[in-house]
């Protein structure tokens, strides 16, 4: 998961200074005027021990390429990905290491618009045909968010999303080694939402 020696970016920040940093990138990409886009060189991406100053759980979708939406270069943030930003033991573990050997002091978990896992969440649960395999783990834990939005609501995806957005960054804040950083203000968890529109990120209940 690379060396924890340096902690360079990182290093004094706070939680604050972290998430204006990455929303700064996003604005960059709104408006056409990245710093880094596509165009890092090997370079970069070999230059020394990984001193990242945030992590950002998203979604699998294509659409959504996190170091793009945030004009951020090789080394800058810690990206996960899962379908419907789903948590599981290694998510967990993966932000808990991050956090407590790379001194990240920002989480993001970032939904989008017209999520896939949550519209199938959506018809599964309004047919009561639960999908098979590994499907059913990411069903099972949306689920909830859907139900909460509620099911029989003609804007229960929108609902839903943001409800799963915000039940996602509750889960990690009450994680048993998250906990005490979050609690000490060393580390914030926000929840986001990009807009497959118009490429912004919202921030829901902004810190």
């Amino acid at each position: 998961m690379g060396g924890t020696s340096g902690r360079g970016r990182q290093a004094g920040g706070t939680p604050r200074a972290a998430l204006a940093d990455l929303l700064a990138g996003n604005r960059r990409f709104v408006s056409g005027q990245p710093v880094h886009g596509h165009d890092v060189t090997a370079a970069a991406a070999a230059s020394g021990d990984q001193q990242p100053y945030a992590v950002v759980l998203g979604c699998i979708d294509s659409r959504v390429p996190l170091e793009a939406i945030f004009d951020q270069t090789f080394g800058a943030i810690c990206v996960i990905r899962t379908g419907g930003h789903v948590l599981d033991r290694a998510v967990c573990g993966s932000i808990e290491y991050v956090v407590g050997q790379l001194g990240v002091p920002l989480v993001m978990v970032l939904g989008h618009e017209r999520c896939g896992a949550v519209g199938a969440t959506v018809d599964a649960l309004r047919t009561g045909e639960r999908p098979g395999g590994s499907l059913a783990h990411l069903v099972d834990e949306i689920a909830p968010a859907v139900i909460e939005a509620g099911l029989d609501d003609p804007a229960v995806h929108p609902l839903a999303i943001r409800r799963h957005v915000r039940r996602t960054v509750h889960t990690l804040r009450e994680d048993e080694l998250l906990v005490e950083p979050v609690a000490a203000d060393r580390v914030a968890v926000v929840g986001g939402l990009y807009d497959l529109a118009t490429g912004e990120v919202a921030l829901l209940d902004p810190a």
